[in-house]
């Protein structure tokens, strides 16, 4: 605030020395105008041969004198001196409208005098009238300006001083509860918050953009403490299974069926590098900034279909050729009839077979997208791992290549029990886990479909979940390939 106040009083002080020059300019010009206007009347009197004697002039502030070329004066005013000219000869030699500054003693009068010379003509000889005008009121007026100015201009300043410092306290106190607030808050208890001012303007939104802030911190760290809760226990879960098995074989000694217990080890340590592996992923997307378009520098062409079929052929499932003369077949759809595998760009046939659930994928023709590989790999992979383990008769892959849209459909389609609505937004997260029909089981950590959203997203494509009537159907959208030529 004192910084404001001193560059408030330079600056108060600058326009008072510029209002004093323009007000002593303006005065000077008006003095001058007077004395030339004067000069010029008496000027058209000589050139008509008609001077009178004495000369007339309006106010007792001006004095007249008409001179010839020799510095005699041929006439003047009735105050004017007859014999002196108001001006040196040396200063009369010159052509042209001139002016000048004398001491008023020259003319009887106190302070500077302001001469003005207009050359004129008489019978063929060449004369000059001068024209002198006090300046003492010019003087006077500035000195009275001069004088208010230094009388109110401290107290111009002291006013604005004391509104300021008002005014910026007033403003600032928002600021300092705003800032006292903050150092209080030490993070640990969620109801801490800023106080918000009553007045609506930008302190009032400052506070509500800081405790927006903090709110969003708070669930940050709400997400961040869930989060290592559950990986901790996910991560302490097979390594107390794998103490267990060794104690007890320990004690047990020679009796110990140890490759029984070497299998039991070799489970629960995959189960703990594939749990690390996906934490390790779900790291990496976090810290990677969004890509430009919404798809990664590793991004490329891929076709759906055969992807399908890929994936497809990691899961069991005796393959069955259809007959070529008898035609395509319909489509794969779910209910009791027996499992069947189509291979895409491949008719569906069914047989009648027993054993595992069956993958069977289905596609109308070629479907071009953009992406990682490895990464739309994995998300069809978590999908059907998560479908085989929940479905009763079989699994069906399917892609719809996108017509007049900028996405491709690929659904993951299972008659398991399904998810109730309510809960197929909290699937997505991570180490959600339903208490019903999809429960806690030997393989899933809750991660899969988590890694699966996070992957979607980062590849420019949307996932979601639907009833299939019974079951379950997953809703995959990926962009389209611009350019698949």
């Amino acid at each position: 605030m004192v910084l404001g106040v001193a560059g408030l009083s330079v600056g108060l002080a600058l326009g008072g020395v510029v209002l004093l020059v323009a007000l002593g300019w303006s005065l000077q010009r008006t003095v001058d105008e007077e004395a030339f206007r004067t000069a010029d009347a008496v000027a058209r009197l000589a050139g008509e041969d008609a001077l009178p004697d004495p000369l007339p002039v309006a106010g007792g502030q001006l004095r007249v004198q008409v001179v010839d070329s020799a510095g005699r004066i041929r006439a003047a005013s009735i105050d004017a001196d007859r014999l002196v000219p108001m001006v040196r000869p040396d200063q009369l030699a010159g052509d042209g409208r001139r002016r000048t500054v004398v001491p008023g003693q020259r003319l009887g009068w106190e302070g500077p005098v302001r001469v003005v010379a207009v050359p004129a003509q008489s019978a063929g000889e060449p004369l000059t009238v001068l024209v002198g005008r006090s300046t003492m009121d010019v003087r006077h007026a500035t000195q009275a300006a001069r004088t208010v100015l230094l009388v109110a201009f401290p107290l111009l300043v002291g006013l604005l001083a004391v509104v300021a410092w008002r005014v910026v306290g007033a403003t600032l106190r928002p600021v300092e509860a705003l800032r006292s607030g903050a150092a209080e808050i030490t993070g640990r208890d969620a109801a801490d918050r800023l106080p918000v001012p009553a007045s609506q303007d930008e302190i009032h939104r400052l506070a509500v953009t800081l405790n927006d802030m903090l709110d969003r911190l708070e669930a940050a760290r709400a997400r961040q403490r869930s989060f290592l809760a559950d990986a901790a226990h996910e991560l302490r879960s097979p390594l107390t299974n794998m103490r267990t098995e060794l104690e007890v074989a320990q004690r047990l000694g020679d009796r110990s069926d140890w490759p029984a217990v070497a299998a039991d080890l070799l489970a629960d340590t995959e189960r703990l590098g594939r749990l690390v592996d996906d934490l390790l992923l779900l790291a990496r997307l976090d810290e990677q900034p969004p890509q430009p378009a919404g798809h990664p520098r590793e991004a490329g062409p891929v076709e759906l279909g055969g992807l399908l079929a890929e994936v497809a052929s990691r899961w069991p499932g005796p393959p069955v050729a259809a007959d070529p003369a008898s035609g395509p077949a319909a489509p794969a759809t779910l209910g009791p009839a027996a499992p069947v595998t189509a291979v895409s760009g491949l008719p569906v046939a069914a047989a009648p077979v027993s054993g595992p659930p069956v993958i069977v994928t289905a596609a109308s023709g070629p479907a071009w997208t953009v992406g990682v590989p490895d990464e739309l790999r994995r998300v069809l992979g978590n999908l059907v791992d998560n479908a085989v383990r929940h479905t009763r008769t079989r699994v069906v892959l399917a892609v719809e290549p996108a017509t007049d849209g900028p996405y491709h459909l690929v659904t993951v389609t299972d008659d398991g029990p399904g998810i109730p609505v309510a809960d197929r937004e909290r699937v997505f997260r991570r180490f959600a886990r339903l208490d019903e029909g999809r429960a806690r089981d030997a393989g899933g950590a809750g991660l899969g479909l988590a890694i699966v959203r996070e992957l979607v997203r980062r590849g420019g494509g949307t996932i979601g979940l639907a009833d299939a009537g019974p079951g379950l159907v997953v809703r995959l959208r990926l962009p389209v390939l611009p350019d698949p030529d």
